[in-house]
């Protein structure tokens, strides 16, 4: 077992190549490349294992959660974009990433963190807290998602 060796804030440049891998594998590379990659308040986060391999990764961003948008609505960051090498999986490297991000989200001001999540990851996400909100949908190629969120940022 390979242990997270550490976990940074990087440049989208350095979990790219696992984002795509992991979550688009067999489409096109700009299916990876997020609209959000490059917002002002986005961050990338990458765990990496004891030889320098980023083994995790995840991309947060400020976007408020749908139905609670505008004046007044608690500052939240969501996330998308996260991977774990399959090769690592169950070791810790998306725990760190995810971990990692939701207290950097926290120190930007962030009350709550949210994602489209897939179905299959519900038990990773309830077990760092976040709860499932209203009905199951299918992304398109990707498959079945609920919308996870959590007010549990100091993980």
């Amino acid at each position: 077992m390979t242990a997270v060796a550490r976990v940074a804030a990087v440049p989208v440049e350095e979990i790219f190549a696992l984002r795509w891998a992991v979550l688009r594998d067999g489409q096109p590379r700009e299916s990876a490349v997020y609209p959000e990659d490059s917002r002002e308040g986005t961050f990338h986060i990458a765990a990496y294992d004891g030889a320098g391999a980023v083994r995790g990764c995840a991309t947060f961003f400020p976007q408020a959660l749908p139905g609670e948008e505008g004046a007044g609505a608690p500052v939240a960051y969501r996330f998308r974009g996260m991977a774990s090498a399959p090769e690592a999986r169950g070791q810790g490297f998306g725990a760190a990433a995810l971990s990692a991000g939701l207290r950097e989200a926290a120190a930007r001001g962030a009350v709550l963190a949210w994602c489209n999540g897939r179905t299959s990851a519900a038990g990773f996400y309830e077990h760092f807290g976040f709860t499932a909100v209203g009905e199951e949908f299918v992304i398109e190629p990707i498959g079945p998602h609920y919308v996870f969120v959590t007010k549990d940022l100091a993980r």
